[in-house]
């Protein structure tokens, strides 16, 4: 329904709009290109659609200002890292008093006690630990999950994502494992550590734990990164039970998912899982990170990891833990990321999904919406993918970078990776349908 010549044209207006009104970003873009790869800090920021990124002058709540003075209603907010909204008071305010008091000690803090008994509340966990990033925590996790059950190899499921983990950085492709695409200077194929699976499929599931070799389940409850997917009513359980009856430890990475609610889907699926990781939004952007584990697991560590050798297993960082990052994850899970945020956040997410659906309707698109808690995304599919294959297949990256590029010009951020809106507890109704009106502008370029 869309013409591929048009769409060509209106990314190309797109652009050249995009480049006349970000003079500025373009100058700091250029004089980064000296001393940056790429011209920017980390390289996937050359995703950002327009050929360079706005550069940002400043962050408040659901909104950014750029250099140019252009400002956003953001609907990336880090990709989760800022799903509090940008420096919510409540955080700030901790993180300048722990600021004067100290930064990093080696040493725990009475802040570091009060985050372990929340998050085991949250996540029905009892025993937790602390990283700087999600990555870490799932790497952290792995190690432990290997040491325990003396096995060498994890499952994941086809086009995951649990960050720069090496060992999830493997697809399947004609149902043959292969590394995934841009996986830089890997150590070890992963296809030697990595069982590889389409979420939602029981029968593949149960074949791959069958051989007795994999140490965890890394599994997202709800996969994210490639569009939304559900699991299909039952898959976790018997997830839960196929590993159980293999001898298989389960990690559930609950760092996106925590859209679902206080407690991530953890909680809202009433999931048993044997570890959970956390990261980004629980500090609010602040660095910092969490991997919580059952007494059962607990148990197995303190038998198997001599004091003598604890500071040298490859677990850890000088830094993990410092008494800032906890300060900044305390104050964000007791005032901000709280269960009244939520009630907020969710009923504005579902405003969203009905606002885009309404304009697909319009049109009559062959698209679908899907909504996790306050994350929402919408993908160029006529119905819901079950596992990460079909949703890769009907990746469209050109259509992809015009919306994104489009709503850009329009004063709306969404992440470059994907057709992802993250709904911040300061966003308004208001913001809301202005998006609405933002993407059926989109959209009738296009087709109208």
């Amino acid at each position: 329904m869309i013409s591929r010549s048009n769409l060509a044209r209106q990314y190309s207006l797109e652009q050249q709009r995009f480049l006349d009104t970000h003079p500025r970003s373009r100058a700091l873009y250029d004089r980064a290109r000296k001393s940056l790869l790429e011209g920017v800090p980390m390289h996937w920021m050359k995703k950002w659609a327009g050929g360079f990124p706005v550069f940002v002058a400043s962050a408040r709540g659901a909104y950014l200002t750029d250099v140019d003075g252009l400002q956003y209603l953001d609907l990336c907010l880090g990709d989760t890292g800022a799903m509090t909204g940008h420096a919510p008071p409540d955080t700030l305010e901790a993180i300048h008093r722990q600021a004067t008091r100290g930064i990093t000690t080696m040493l725990p803090t009475e802040d570091s006690l009060w985050v372990a008994e929340e998050l085991g509340r949250r996540f029905g966990l009892p025993h937790w630990q602390f990283a700087l990033s999600a990555t870490d925590a799932n790497r952290f996790a792995i190690r432990l999950a290997r040491m325990i059950t003396g096995r060498p190899r994890i499952l994941v499921f086809n086009w995951c994502y649990h960050g720069t983990v090496d060992e999830t950085l493997v697809i399947l492709q004609d149902g043959v494992p292969q590394m995934r695409p841009g996986n830089i200077g890997p150590a070890v194929n992963p296809v030697e550590t990595t069982r590889v699976v389409e979420f939602n499929d029981r029968p593949a599931l149960a074949e791959a734990l069958s051989h007795g070799d994999v140490a965890c389940i890394l599994a997202e409850p709800a996969m994210t990164n490639i569009g939304i997917i559900h699991p299909d009513p039952g898959f976790l359980a018997a997830m839960s039970d196929l590993a159980a009856r293999t001898g298989t430890l389960v990690v559930i990475d609950e760092t996106h998912t925590l859209c679902a609610g206080p407690g991530g889907c953890t909680a809202a699926m009433n999931l048993h899982p044997d570890f959970v990781t956390v990261g980004k939004a629980i500090g609010a952007g602040v660095p910092g990170a969490a991997y919580g584990f059952s007494s059962k697991v607990a148990k197995a560590l303190e038998s198997r990891i001599p004091v003598s050798d604890c500071d040298t297993g490859g677990i850890g960082g000088t830094l993990a833990g410092n008494s800032l990052s906890l300060a900044a994850m305390r104050a964000t899970l007791e005032l901000v990321l709280t269960p009244e945020s939520y009630r907020r956040t969710i009923p504005m997410a579902a405003r969203f999904r009905s606002g885009v659906e309404s304009v697909i309707a319009e049109y009559a698109l062959p698209w679908i919406v899907k909504q996790l808690g306050c994350r929402v995304e919408y993908w160029f599919r006529p119905a819901p993918p079950r596992n990460g294959g079909e949703a890769a297949a009907a990746v469209d990256a050109e259509l992809d970078r015009y919306m994104h590029l489009a709503a850009l010009n329009r004063g709306i951020l969404l992440t470059p990776f994907h057709n992802m809106a993250l709904i911040a507890p300061t966003v308004t109704e208001s913001d809301i349908d202005r998006h609405s009106a933002v993407f059926r502008e989109s959209v009738e370029a296009l087709v109208g």
